[in-house]
């Protein structure tokens, strides 16, 4: 797996959550919710992705 579409994907989902953090006030109310949930589930599949990357560390396949 190629770590930079990895990395780059972490930061654009963890960027997001933020963004929604920062302007959870001026989003409009269904609009918030549907993009928390798609929020959150990019973050879980981040940590999956981190955890991922640190179990396979180390086991270079050549």
């Amino acid at each position: 797996m190629d770590a930079t579409t990895s990395i780059i994907f972490i930061i654009a989902a963890f960027s997001l959550g933020a963004i929604l953090v920062m302007k959870r006030d001026t989003l409009p109310p269904k609009l918030k919710r549907g993009m928390a949930l798609v929020s959150i589930l990019l973050i879980a599949f981040s940590f999956f992705l981190i955890v991922y990357s640190l179990f396979t560390m180390g086991s270079g396949n050549s």
